[in-house]
């Protein structure tokens, strides 16, 4: 059976780098950490699930497994250990230096989605992607560095603008997708 959730892992990203961005800009420093474990734990819980899936099953054409499966897997775990992490009040800096990896998967599967011309808009499409490893490479100095409000705030800005093409990318999907599977029957 042809599997595809695309949309569901897509607008999950967007939500999830919304809460990211709102987090970095208004909660890392605050003292009340756990009001925001709920929702790093909702977005954690459908990437992990939906990404390991993708990742092991390969129910979608071509590298796109890889692209948006691998990817989702480290977005989900970095998600779902936040959670905890905030919810047992520990530090999150070697969340960050993981992050830092995941970071350089996402610059380089952006830069390889342009580069080969991947998906129905691959410059946006690899920009995202880009702008998220960004905000992966960046994250150990930015909470290193968390007192310094620019810093914030440019990444709060960068992860925003992130989430704002994987929401596009994603209502589009949805979009096309209710059309193109409207008549699709399991055999």
């Amino acid at each position: 059976m042809f599997v595809d959730y695309l949309t569901l892992m897509l607008i999950n990203l967007a939500a999830g780098l919304a809460l990211l961005a709102a987090y970095v800009y208004f909660g890392l420093g605050e003292a009340n950490q756990k009001r925001w474990v709920p929702g790093f734990g909702v977005v954690g819980a459908i990437a992990l699930v939906t990404g390991l899936h993708m990742t092991l099953t390969w129910p979608i054409i071509g590298s796109f497994n890889i692209a948006f499966g691998e990817t989702t897997v480290l977005f989900g775990i970095l998600f779902v250990a936040t959670s905890l992490t905030l919810a047992m009040g520990w530090d999150l800096f070697t969340l960050g230096v993981y992050g830092f990896f995941a970071g350089l998967v996402s610059l380089l599967i952006g830069v390889r989605i342009i580069n080969l011309g991947l998906t129905k808009t691959p410059l946006l499409t690899g920009v995202g992607f880009v702008l998220v490893g960004l905000g992966g490479v960046f994250s150990a100095p930015a909470l290193h560095l968390k007192e310094n409000r620019l810093l914030r705030t440019i990444g709060s800005i960068v992860l925003l603008v992130a989430a704002l093409i994987f929401a596009f990318i994603g209502l589009g999907a949805y979009w096309g997708h209710l059309a193109s599977f409207s008549t699709w029957q399991p055999k």
